[in-house]
Protein backbone atom coordinates (compact mmCIF):
# COMPACT_ATOMS: atom_id res chain seq x y z
CA UNK A 1 0.00 0.00 0.00
CA UNK A 2 1.05 3.48 -0.54
CA UNK A 3 0.43 6.16 1.33
CA UNK A 4 0.14 9.75 0.43
CA UNK A 5 1.88 12.18 2.54
CA UNK A 6 1.40 15.25 0.41
CA UNK A 7 -1.64 17.57 1.62
CA UNK A 8 -3.05 19.89 -0.33
CA UNK A 9 -1.26 23.27 -0.48
CA UNK A 10 -3.43 26.37 0.58
CA UNK A 11 -2.88 29.59 1.23
CA UNK A 12 -1.68 32.36 -0.93
CA UNK A 13 0.59 32.54 -3.94
CA UNK A 14 3.24 35.31 -4.28
CA UNK A 15 1.72 36.65 -7.43
CA UNK A 16 -2.06 36.77 -5.52
CA UNK A 17 0.28 38.41 -2.99
CA UNK A 18 1.55 41.11 -4.33
CA UNK A 19 -1.92 41.79 -6.69
CA UNK A 20 -3.96 42.13 -3.22
CA UNK A 21 -0.65 44.48 -1.50
CA UNK A 22 -1.29 46.80 -4.91
CA UNK A 23 -4.89 46.96 -4.49
CA UNK A 24 -4.58 47.60 -0.73
CA UNK A 25 -1.48 50.26 -1.22
CA UNK A 26 -3.89 51.99 -4.06
CA UNK A 27 -6.39 52.29 -1.32
CA UNK A 28 -4.28 53.50 1.67
CA UNK A 29 -3.41 56.46 -1.38
CA UNK A 30 -6.92 57.29 -1.81
CA UNK A 31 -7.44 57.57 1.75
CA UNK A 32 -4.38 59.44 2.46
CA UNK A 33 -5.83 62.16 -0.28
CA UNK A 34 -9.46 61.95 1.21
CA UNK A 35 -8.38 62.38 4.67
CA UNK A 36 -7.74 66.13 4.84
CA UNK A 37 -10.64 67.26 2.91
CA UNK A 38 -13.11 65.28 5.56
CA UNK A 39 -10.90 66.95 8.22
CA UNK A 40 -11.22 70.90 6.32
CA UNK A 41 -14.74 69.58 6.71
CA UNK A 42 -15.18 69.34 10.16
CA UNK A 43 -13.75 72.32 10.56
CA UNK A 44 -16.06 74.44 8.40
CA UNK A 45 -19.17 72.68 9.91
CA UNK A 46 -17.37 74.19 13.65
CA UNK A 47 -16.66 77.72 12.28
CA UNK A 48 -20.27 77.44 10.24
CA UNK A 49 -21.72 76.63 13.75
CA UNK A 50 -19.46 79.29 15.64
CA UNK A 51 -20.70 82.41 13.19
CA UNK A 52 -24.72 81.01 13.30
CA UNK A 53 -24.29 81.06 16.87
CA UNK A 54 -22.67 84.24 17.24
CA UNK A 55 -23.69 86.31 14.47
CA UNK A 56 -27.30 88.34 14.13
CA UNK A 57 -26.32 89.73 10.61
CA UNK A 58 -25.50 88.50 7.26
CA UNK A 59 -22.17 90.58 7.41
CA UNK A 60 -21.55 89.68 11.00
CA UNK A 61 -21.61 85.98 10.27
CA UNK A 62 -19.51 85.86 7.13
CA UNK A 63 -16.96 87.94 8.90
CA UNK A 64 -17.15 85.59 12.19
CA UNK A 65 -16.92 82.99 9.70
CA UNK A 66 -13.78 83.91 7.67
CA UNK A 67 -11.85 85.07 10.98
CA UNK A 68 -12.23 81.41 12.30
CA UNK A 69 -11.37 80.32 8.52
CA UNK A 70 -8.03 81.92 8.90
CA UNK A 71 -7.27 80.37 12.22
CA UNK A 72 -8.20 76.77 11.43
CA UNK A 73 -6.65 77.38 7.70
CA UNK A 74 -10.28 76.78 6.08
CA UNK A 75 -9.59 77.00 1.61
CA UNK A 76 -12.30 75.14 0.30
CA UNK A 77 -14.73 78.03 0.64
CA UNK A 78 -15.38 81.67 2.19
CA UNK A 79 -17.58 84.11 4.15
CA UNK A 80 -19.05 84.74 0.60
CA UNK A 81 -20.13 81.01 -0.12
CA UNK A 82 -22.39 81.02 2.93
CA UNK A 83 -26.40 81.05 2.36
CA UNK A 84 -26.99 83.06 5.75
CA UNK A 85 -31.10 82.97 6.71
CA UNK A 86 -33.52 83.35 9.25
CA UNK A 87 -35.72 80.70 10.85
CA UNK A 88 -37.35 82.84 13.12
CA UNK A 89 -35.03 84.41 15.67
CA UNK A 90 -32.20 81.93 14.84
CA UNK A 91 -29.68 82.39 12.14
CA UNK A 92 -29.40 79.67 9.88
CA UNK A 93 -25.99 79.02 7.69
CA UNK A 94 -26.05 76.72 4.99
CA UNK A 95 -22.98 76.06 2.75
CA UNK A 96 -21.81 73.44 -0.48
CA UNK A 97 -18.63 73.03 -2.63
CA UNK A 98 -16.99 70.23 -4.05
CA UNK A 99 -13.77 69.23 -3.95
CA UNK A 100 -11.51 67.72 -6.63
CA UNK A 101 -9.36 65.15 -6.38
CA UNK A 102 -6.12 63.82 -9.20
CA UNK A 103 -6.31 60.43 -9.40
CA UNK A 104 -4.20 59.26 -12.17
CA UNK A 105 -4.17 60.61 -15.69
CA UNK A 106 -7.36 61.70 -16.46
CA UNK A 107 -8.93 60.28 -13.15
CA UNK A 108 -10.19 62.59 -10.74
CA UNK A 109 -12.39 61.79 -7.63
CA UNK A 110 -15.22 64.53 -7.16
CA UNK A 111 -16.08 64.74 -3.66
CA UNK A 112 -19.56 67.09 -2.61
CA UNK A 113 -19.66 68.20 0.49
CA UNK A 114 -23.00 70.20 2.14
CA UNK A 115 -24.10 70.96 5.54
CA UNK A 116 -25.96 73.19 7.45
CA UNK A 117 -25.43 75.06 10.95
CA UNK A 118 -27.31 73.97 14.14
Amino acid sequence: MQRQFKSRQRGLSFIGLIFFGGILACIGVMLAQVAPTVIEYQSISKAVDKAAREGNSVVEVRTIFDKAADIDYITAITGKDLDVTKDGDKVVVNFAYNKEIHMVGPAYLLLKYSGRSK
